[in-house]
């Protein structure tokens, strides 16, 4: 099966358009490509919540920093559209980066508060990147669910967060990290890790799982994450940007002493290359 791919506005618009004129709901999930079983995750639950799905594949240029993968981040828009037609969806959305962002384009959209602490902090001006292409998308589109992973803690925070401010008419929707067998959480990034990181890169979610039980045994917050960061290193993950026991819907420091009530636990480290994040909460 082909999958129907358009790459303007205007013809993303006509096409819902037309699914709006037959009463049908629009599911959307915006992605950067490079797709793999946690990205079709996301396919699949649009599509049990709208009639008809909508991806985007679009390799943003605004949120990546200076020295980061833009030019070597993975392209490949005929494999994507197959597993994309095979999950479930209906239309490809797959824009030039001139259709996104027009000669003369002088908007950015920018959260404060929830987009200061640990990506933020590690990767500044990454959030304005994410939130100005989504807000763009999202007013493309016109969906009526849109679908994020929850591998991307923050960015979901951040999502909704800038949804609800813009009163943008669109229900934000997270879905379980998907990982391997060994606990790896799926990403695009996990290709650039060599054999031996690869073999190394399971233990980032085992010690945040292991740091989420001494924090429920009634441990400190401080006591965890140092241990925490201890376990990484040994580990070989060379450079650990954050590992952080934080509140789960405003992403504000929890600690020093015990925890109390739901949390979520971030970190982000290196191996070699490669710059993993995951998560963990209850």
């Amino acid at each position: 099966m082909t999958l129907p791919t358009v790459r303007t506005v205007a013809d993303l618009r006509a096409r819902v358009r037309a699914w709006r004129r037959e009463g049908l709901t629009v599911g959307f999930v915006p992605t950067m490509g490079a797709l793999h079983e946690g990205h079709l995750s996301l396919v699949r639950l649009a599509r049990a919540r709208a009639d008809r799905v909508v991806a985007s594949v679009f390799v943003n240029p605004t949120q990546f920093g200076p020295g980061e993968d833009f030019e070597a981040y993975p392209r490949d828009e005929g494999r994507d559209a197959g597993l994309l037609a095979g999950a479930g969806c209906d239309l490809l959305y797959a824009p030039s980066v001139a259709e996104m962002y027009p000669p003369g384009a002088a908007t950015t959209v920018t959260v404060a508060g929830v987009t200061e602490p640990l990506e933020g902090a590690a990767r500044p001006g990454h959030f304005a990147g994410v939130a100005t292409v989504v807000a763009k998308l999202l007013n493309q589109c016109g969906p009526d669910v849109a679908v994020f992973g929850e591998k991307d803690f923050q960015q979901l925070a951040v999502i909704r967060r800038m949804v609800a401010d813009l009163d943008i008419p669109v229900e934000i929707v997270g879905a379980p990290t998907q990982r391997a067998e060994d606990g790896l959480a799926l990403s695009s990034r996990n290709a650039y890790l060599s054999p031996e990181e690869r073999r190394q890169a399971p233990a980032l979610h085992r010690v945040l799982e292991a740091l989420l039980a001494n924090l429920r045994r009634g441990d400190s917050v401080a006591a965890v994450e140092s241990v925490a960061l201890d376990a990484l290193a040994r580990a070989g993950f060379q450079q650990i940007d954050y590992v952080e026991v934080r509140d789960p819907a405003t992403l504000e420091r929890l600690g020093p002493g015990p925890a109390e009530g739901p949390v979520r636990v971030l970190a982000a480290a290196r191996l070699g290359r490669t710059r993993l994040i995951d998560n963990v909460g209850d």
